[in-house]
């Protein structure tokens, strides 16, 4: 009988539910999820521009978003930021997530709007949100149509905040109060 190793353990490939599995969870438990803000600083660590990208929404609308993604059975969260930075900004994007991340608030999604003011019409989601600089060059893949960089000072403008839904252009905004860049 052969052991296992730690990677055959932790394996995330197999942690894939079905489409109907993944149905069954979100009417019934909350799922994890993380969200990222990528920003981009300048030499004195100041937050200089903010990544938002252009993607469709599970509604069928198109909105302005953050990098956000469910942490799969058996993965770290750090991984998790990862392999969604990854999949949303592409492999060149090179993102400086610490050996131990720690989010700078937590976010309440639920199908009924009202509730919190974060909404996912599918699903009540828990997501771990994070500020995450970005060293490389960016490519929009796989959900995501496009990749904007904004000013922290356009990101909080109505015209910004109306381009995104579920919540998202409050979250922007409690990313940029974090760095003590609210207008």
């Amino acid at each position: 009988m052969g052991s296992l190793s730690l990677s055959d353990m932790l394996d995330v490939r197999s942690a894939w539910l079905s489409e109907d599995e993944l149905a069954s969870a979100r009417e019934r438990l909350p799922l994890v999820y993380v969200d990222a803000v990528p920003v981009r600083v300048d030499n004195n660590g100041q937050v200089s521009q903010i990544g938002l990208l252009l993607r469709g929404m599970p509604d069928g609308s198109i909105s302005r978003a953050v990098v956000s993604g469910r942490v799969l059975y058996g993965e770290l969260v750090r991984d998790a930021l990862l392999r969604h930075l990854e999949k949303d900004l592409g492999p060149m994007a090179l993102p400086r997530v610490p050996a131990s991340p720690q989010p700078f608030t937590i976010v309440e999604y639920f199908p009924e709007e009202a509730r919190t003011g974060f909404h996912d019409p599918r699903q009540h989601a828990v997501a771990l949100a994070y500020v995450v600089p970005i060293d490389g060059e960016c490519a929009p893949s796989q959900d995501s149509l496009d990749l904007v960089w904004v000013t922290p000072t356009e990101a909080a403008t109505d015209s910004f905040q109306s381009e995104m839904s579920g919540g998202q252009g409050r979250l922007v905004r409690m990313a940029l109060a974090h760095c003590g860049l609210l207008p």
